[in-house]
């Protein structure tokens, strides 16, 4: 069970704590062939190395047209939810992952989100990262400590996507309900695709409207009016971009251009909705996943609302990218529904290895910067440590036993 590992889990970290771990690979034996331990990418060298392009949203956008015609393998996303305790949480970690046929790396992620205590502390709510692994011989090629920051950009690409396949042609205007770092990644992603002349923002916070409008305004070339309300902000816009921590519906279909496209990434958990589920079923609604969006998207509010049900799906993303169903056809309405799926992380973690292959990997730590609290990397202890260092004992067994005790109690 899940409830062993995370017992094992624990107890290794116990026991490793005060182990030194060899920055030296063993020495080659080819009596023992094994997998070589992978490598750890920091944060610091993934932001310097990859960033957003169009290169990367063709690779995102490809994963959605492989993702239609059945040839990613993508579990449904699994949800751990850490309870709030003297030492622990409240947070929660969301796992995807997925496999693009006839690639070389496969990718599973951990997206730890909502540790909202952190910020007591200096450190952002989130945190993350991707094991790749090596798709002929399944052993795992290296940990990318991205922290969300490929999270963030394969959103942003999957924004572009939609953008480049939904809007109307000629579309000058976009609208950011939100102005986070997800609204960012959407800009810059969307600005590699697709030349928009005017941007209007809206956050609850006027202070980070602005700071938005003028940083994504010197940095993309075209002018973002931080306004006053998400209506004004809307009712400019041939497409919006809806990017909040979703607890409220966050525009009014009235407020939209006839001819609009709206992108809503918010919803990514059953407690979560942005929009009104009458908007979603005026509209022509397209998905990333249906099943998926019928659980943690939008759709499954309008489901539960009774507007709509998983007929009513026009279809997903990567139906309308690989010509299995069409798209915009003229001045209609069009939502986009994007939860995230494990084709983009799949993507992405390819594209990040392959600009990743010639970097060399600073051994230092980058040094502190009070101004910008961040987490360390995570230690990467190999399987030489690992065996000369845990082993069968009484208390494992018995933090084990303990595991399962605590599962029959319903807190794992």
């Amino acid at each position: 069970t899940g409830a062993q590992d995370a017992a094992i889990g624990s107890y290794a970290m116990d026991v490793l704590k005060d182990v030194t771990v060899s920055t030296r690979p063993p020495p080659f034996d080819a009596s023992a062939p094994r997998f070589p331990a992978p490598k750890l990418y920091d944060y610091d060298t993934i932001v310097s190395s990859v960033s957003a392009s169009k290169a990367l949203v063709e690779a995102v956008e490809d994963a959605f047209a492989q993702l239609a015609q059945g040839k990613v393998d993508v579990p449904m996303p699994m949800h751990i939810g850490i309870a709030e305790t003297s030492g622990a949480g409240p947070g929660d970690c969301h796992v995807k992952g997925g496999y693009i046929e006839g690639a070389p790396t496969w990718t599973v992620k951990l997206a730890c989100v909502s540790f909202y205590n952190n910020v007591a502390k200096g450190l952002p709510a989130g945190s993350g990262v991707f094991v790749v692994c090596d798709a002929a011989t399944g052993g795992p090629k290296a940990v990318l400590h991205e922290n969300r920051y490929l999270t963030d950009l394969r959103t942003g690409a999957a924004g572009a996507v939609a953008v480049k396949h939904l809007a109307i042609k000629g579309a000058k205007t976009v609208a950011f309900i939100g102005t986070g770092v997800i609204a960012e990644a959407m800009a810059r992603a969307t600005a590699t695709v697709h030349g928009f002349e005017e941007a209007f923002a809206f956050s609850p916070s006027p202070k980070k409207s602005s700071r938005f409008c003028k940083k994504m305004s010197a940095e993309l070339g075209y002018p973002y009016f931080a306004c006053a309300t998400a209506e004004d902000a809307v009712r400019n816009a041939d497409v919006v971009f809806t990017q909040t921590p979703g607890g409220e519906w966050v525009l009014e279909e009235e407020w939209l251009k006839p001819h609009a496209l709206v992108v809503a990434s918010g919803s990514d958990q059953p407690t979560k909705n942005e929009l009104p589920p009458t908007l979603l079923a005026n509209a022509k609604y397209v998905t990333d996943i249906t099943a998926q969006c019928s659980r943690v998207g939008e759709l499954r509010s309008a489901i539960a609302a009774g507007t709509m049900t998983t007929d009513d799906v026009h279809a997903e993303l990567g139906q309308i990218i690989s010509g299995a169903r069409g798209g915009r056809v003229g001045t209609e309405l069009i939502v986009c529904d994007l939860t995230g799926t494990g084709a983009q992380d799949a993507a992405i973690g390819s594209y990040a290895m392959d600009v990743l292959k010639d970097v060399t990997v600073s051994t230092r730590p980058p040094p502190f910067d009070a101004s910008a609290p961040r987490f360390p990397a995570p230690k990467l202890y190999d399987y030489d440590t690992i065996v000369s260092s845990v082993s069968a004992s009484k208390a494992l067994v018995e933090a084990v036993e303990d595991a399962f005790a605590q599962l029959a109690q319903g807190k794992v």
